[in-house]
């Protein structure tokens, strides 16, 4: 787990316990994410969901984001995302949340005095396979939507052969993209 581009590149991060149910994204998948957001980190404001060992968010502020907010609910990996920032030194640009993000992000975002520019969300494969799409639209994509600056992005990594609703409160799909066992859909307000 190493930072690939930017002033923290090279810098090697903490992977997650073993027990955690994170797994972090393959050097090329996410490689190719960051060229295509490319500019999209200038000076963003950056939401990492389901962050772990805070890979995502990290390589965002290593590239160019002012801000990131990383959430998490395993306090293990917790644990190691804070070390993680303090390693790279970016402690005054982060904020941590804790907690199940499917019944706190709802009650969060609107205390952010910040649009988010760019949302990762990155549920283990387990749980997005599970998921209550009717729920998860309420719980966390409607709460973005809202929060969502007017050219923001979403970053949805799910496992292959995950079907999609054709409504995800409001969000046009803009790029698909397979890694492997991987599917990175980009989602934008349609308004």
């Amino acid at each position: 787990m190493r930072i690939l581009s930017g002033k923290y590149r090279g810098r090697v991060l903490l992977p997650p316990p073993k027990q955690a149910q994170t797994r972090p994204i393959t050097g090329r998948a996410k490689k190719s994410l960051f060229d295509t957001l490319g500019e999209r980190m200038d000076d963003a404001v950056v939401l990492d969901l389901y962050s772990g060992t805070g890979t995502m968010g990290i390589e965002a502020l290593s590239r160019g984001a002012a801000w990131c907010i990383f959430a998490e609910k395993d306090r293990k990996v917790v644990a190691r995302l804070r070390r993680n920032i303090e390693a790279v030194g970016a402690g005054s640009v982060t904020d941590v949340w804790c907690g199940d993000i499917r019944s706190t992000l709802r009650g969060r975002l609107p205390g952010l005095d910040r649009r988010i520019d760019v949302a990762f969300v990155d549920p283990p494969y387990a749980d997005a396979r599970r998921w209550d799409w009717t729920r998860a639209q309420a719980n966390i994509f409607a709460p973005l939507v809202d929060k969502l600056a007017g050219d923001g992005t979403i970053v949805l990594r799910t496992p292959k052969g995950l079907e999609l609703p054709t409504d995800l409160a409001g969000l046009t799909v803009m790029r698909t993209k397979k890694y492997g066992g991987m599917i990175v859909t980009l989602l934008g307000s349609s308004c």
